[in-house]
């Protein structure tokens, strides 16, 4: 863990004194990139995701003149398979990476400290505790909901879109030989359908909440959160109590 200190007791032309901050590079390029790309392209999918389930009204005039809902399955299709590579190079990533890029793929379940710091955070989290503690990385409520909902979720509306995607583009496709197994556990269409619909919206929940703690704590908890994921450090500004 490289810790590095700034600005430590400089004056300015007023005579007042600068705050040391300490400061840790955390996220890598690459991760932040796929971060804003992956947020990009979900932003994309819930918009289009829900005008397929709720298709918005039919437009006037010759049908071959429209293709209203064949723009919002490609844009749909296009953002899912954007979100897909970049999952997969996401998990490149993790392996070859600092420590901190494979912490959304696991959970340390045999750690006591590690749950005690996700009773700790809920406790914080309900405004039940007075101080935050500090971590480099995600702390461990965040760190557990990340692998449990957003990792997992992703990988199952990669899967199951693929799959009915895979319907489309026919069992000689690709999509089918990779994705067909889906139909295996659900035969009935209609019910990966359901679920794949009922997965878009605990990602919505997720990242409405996501990006709730990201404010909160930046206020809240004297730490960078938001400005972390753009220059790729995390800035203490107070030090730990």
């Amino acid at each position: 863990m490289n810790v590095i200190t700034q600005v430590n007791d400089i004056s300015d032309s007023h005579g007042e004194k600068t705050v040391a901050r300490r400061t840790v590079y955390v996220y890598q390029a690459p991760v932040r990139i796929w971060h804003w790309i992956n947020a990009f392209a979900m932003v994309t999918l819930f918009i289009t995701g829900y005008l397929i389930g709720t298709p918005p009204d039919s437009v006037t005039g010759e049908a071959s003149a429209h293709f209203q809902m064949g723009y919002i399955r490609f844009a749909h299709f296009a953002a899912g398979q954007v979100m897909a590579v970049g999952f997969l190079l996401r998990i490149y990533w993790a392996f070859v990476g600092n420590a901190h890029s494979a912490q959304i793929f696991y959970i340390p379940f045999w750690r006591g400290d590690f749950w005690k710091g996700v009773l700790h955070e809920i406790r914080w989290y309900a405004f039940l505790e007075k101080y935050p503690r500090q971590y480099v990385g995600h702390n461990p409520l965040a760190h557990t909901m990340m692998f449990l909902v957003f990792t997992l979720g992703t990988l199952f509306m990669i899967v199951t879109g693929f799959a009915l995607y895979s319907e489309g583009a026919g069992r000689s496709s690709w999509q089918y030989k990779a994705f067909g197994w889906v139909f295996s556990i659900f035969p009935n269409s209609q019910d990966v359908h359901t679920y794949h619909h009922l997965g878009m919206w605990a990602l919505v929940c997720f990242t409405v909440l996501h990006i709730y703690a990201a404010v909160r704590e930046d206020i809240m908890s004297r730490q960078s959160m938001i400005s972390s994921m753009i220059s790729g450090e995390r800035q203490f500004r107070d030090e730990e109590v």
